[in-house]
């Protein structure tokens, strides 16, 4: 009698991942991002002190539990969810709340097969502006999925960089970064991540910079020549109103930084 064929179980890595998502009055982003999320069997909100609907919305998902913790910076943030938020599997996926998956990415990641040495996995982005996707950002790469074993962040400016023992590599498909909330919201955002950038320009050497934050710390070159950048070599011309207002939000934001340059170079001369 011939052996009974076996079933071949596909791959599908989702089950080793738990979802990590900050949140702070995301009601514009949230649905969608969770929405996006149903596949997985875990996904952890740490919530920062939300007034407006986002854990209403959040409550609604099976699969999402909260937790809670006042916000000091982002790598403390993230740090305080690896360590004291419950999460037990292997793997991490680390999310802002205006990350959307779509379901090519989803489908990667479920077939993923890392070997022992692999740590992370390093995600692209899509930017969306204004409901549509520009062409190009300057939005970079980001390691979102890794080994929750050995994980720690580190602050970088406005920026945090989760450090990993063991190879990084690329997937494939990107995220959508696809940020709704008011305007308002975002020129909030900017006043903080200036400053924070304000000081780690100056807290460096001009010896030790990138060249782009030589360029940031002269002050005057960047708030012109960013926008610009965005418009030619970004492509943004061809993105119409979206690629316009793009331009103008990275100038704005470059200009924000500036002002705290010379503000502490004023208040330094005192």
């Amino acid at each position: 009698m011939a052996p009974a064929p076996q079933t071949v179980m596909e791959p599908n890595f989702l089950k080793r991942v738990g979802v990590l998502v900050l949140t702070f009055n995301e009601a514009p982003n949230i649905g969608r991002t969770l929405d996006a999320l149903s596949d997985f069997p875990e996904v952890v909100l740490l919530d920062s002190g939300s007034t407006d609907e986002t854990l209403g919305i959040a409550a609604r998902f099976p699969n999402v539990r909260v937790c809670h913790r006042r916000f000091d910076n982002h790598s403390a943030q993230w740090n305080h969810g690896l360590a004291e938020c419950g999460l037990t599997r292997e793997w991490v996926l680390a999310l802002d709340a205006d990350y959307v998956l779509p379901p090519g990415l989803l489908q990667e990641i479920s077939a993923l097969t890392p070997s022992d040495d692999v740590a992370g996995y390093r995600s692209s982005f899509s930017y969306w502006i204004l409901g549509r996707p520009l062409s190009r950002s300057l939005y970079p790469p980001v390691t979102t999925l890794y080994r929750r074993a050995g994980a720690y962040y580190e602050q970088d400016g406005h920026t945090q960089r989760v450090r990993l023992k063991g190879r990084v590599l690329d997937l494939k498909e990107r995220i959508a970064h696809d940020d709704r909330k008011p305007l308002a919201h975002w020129l909030a955002a900017q006043d903080r991540y200036a400053r924070l950038e304000c000081d780690l320009l100056l807290g460096k050497p001009w010896a030790a910079l990138r060249w782009r934050d030589r360029l940031r710390r002269m002050k005057f070159i960047t708030p012109w020549l960013v926008p610009l950048y965005c418009l030619t070599a970004g492509r943004g011309l061809l993105d119409g109103r979206a690629g316009w207002y793009y331009a103008l939000q990275r100038g704005v934001a470059e200009a924000i930084l500036s002002l705290k340059l010379l503000e502490h170079k004023t208040t330094e001369g005192r």
